[in-house]
């Protein structure tokens, strides 16, 4: 495919999409529809995709519409190139610009904030709320590509040995420096998995962000019972595992979403019990909660846009609920965890006062906030004690 032809694609899917089919089912649609496309190809035309979804609102305003075929336009301004070159109307690209669509869109510098930052208007007043002085540098960050992080499971191997091994196949990889398991990749993830270190368990991937709040749990997680109360496909389970509890068990209100990590705690040689109901009580009980994920919005960007007050109201319900009853799993001497990848304070302080206030014989103990500043994905962890 030409560089024209893969940005008419593009356009194509992101229609699909603004109409309302699910991200990867447009994806995966136009895939089966264009067997021509190779590897490379179907992996630019996502990068354009996905870069477009990062930054609606801003390549919307470049691009003087709100259609792909405006937004690639906008994308196409915002990267500095010029936009008669791939809309030239040739072979499978797309048409020449017209006279409106090559006068359309102004300059940045005079949009909103919420729409040179690329989030909805609603949402911009919680987010300075949240983030003060720090607003504009997080939400530039969450219109870039994330970083691609591993975890090097400390029980197999150490991070000095998976460094060399992935230079060894050619990858471009350096320790990270918000955690002491993580190790950054330059590219794409794509081939990272099919490598035989990954087959032995040398590691996951998993964001630098999500690691640390393990790391911060570590002495809590080492010898003691601990329950992941919403384990989601197991990230956390399987590093939590690396610092050896007693007993580790995994669950979710969904356990659909914990079919594949009986396979991936095989692969890394630890024992995780998957359960559906979960019966006793724990030394600790992690509930990484279910949030809106602004913090991870540069990976789930349709989810920024997807998200609205009711949904996020919501939220904070399902968050409470969830506090208020995996209290009850904890051990009297126990510690109940609260975790969330929002960078929203209504997700984060804001439940955690209103569990307090509602169960006064809880007392926070600890509390960490990370933002893409750091260097990973934005998360949030508050470590509850009775008495």
């Amino acid at each position: 495919m030409t560089p024209a032809a893969r940005v008419q694609a593009a356009i194509v899917i992101l229609d699909d999409i603004l109409s309302g089919t699910p991200v990867e089912k447009a994806l995966t649609g136009w895939g089966r529809r264009s067997r021509f496309a190779g590897s490379k190809d179907r992996a630019a035309v996502r990068d354009n995709v996905f870069g477009v979804l990062r930054c609606k609102r801003s390549f919307g305003w470049l691009g003087g519409g709100d259609n792909g075929r405006s937004l690639m336009l906008g994308a196409l301004r915002d990267a500095g190139t010029d936009p008669r070159i791939l809309f030239d109307g040739v072979a499978h690209g797309p048409e020449v610009l017209s006279d409106d669509e090559a006068l359309a869109g102004a300059a940045l510098q005079d949009a909103t904030d919420p729409v040179r930052l690329d989030v909805p208007d609603w949402l911009w007043p919680d987010l300075q709320r949240s983030l003060g002085q720090q607003t504009e540098s997080v939400l530039t960050l969450l219109r870039q590509r994330a970083p691609v992080h591993l975890r090097v499971n400390t029980r197999v191997t150490d991070r000095d040995a998976l460094l060399a091994e992935l230079h060894r196949h050619g990858h471009d990889a350096h320790a990270l420096a918000m955690t002491p398991t993580g190790v950054e990749v330059a590219g794409s993830p794509r081939g990272l998995v099919s490598l035989p270190c990954f087959e032995a368990g040398w590691f996951e991937l998993q964001d630098g962000a999500s690691q640390a709040v393990v790391d911060r749990l570590s002495d809590h997680v080492k010898g003691a019972e601990v329950l992941d109360f919403c384990a989601g496909g197991g990230g956390k389970s399987l590093a939590m595992a690396a610092y050896a509890p007693k007993g580790l068990v995994a669950h979710d209100g969904a356990p659909e979403r914990m079919s594949h990590l009986p396979e991936r705690a095989g692969r890394a040689g630890v024992a995780i019990e998957v359960v559906s109901r979960v019966a006793g009580q724990f030394d600790l009980v992690l509930c990484d909660a279910p949030c809106s994920g602004s913090g991870a919005w540069r990976r789930q960007p349709s989810s920024k846009w997807d998200l609205s007050a009711e949904r996020l109201k919501s939220l904070n319900d399902v968050q409470f609920g969830i506090l208020s009853t995996a209290q009850g799993l904890v051990r009297p001497d126990g510690c109940l965890a609260y975790a969330t990848c929002s960078l929203l304070d209504t997700e984060n302080d804001k439940i955690v006062e209103r569990f307090l206030l509602a169960h006064p014989d809880w007392h926070s103990v600890d509390r960490m906030c990370l933002t893409p500043l750091d260097g990973g994905d934005g998360f949030y962890l508050n470590v509850l004690k009775r008495g």
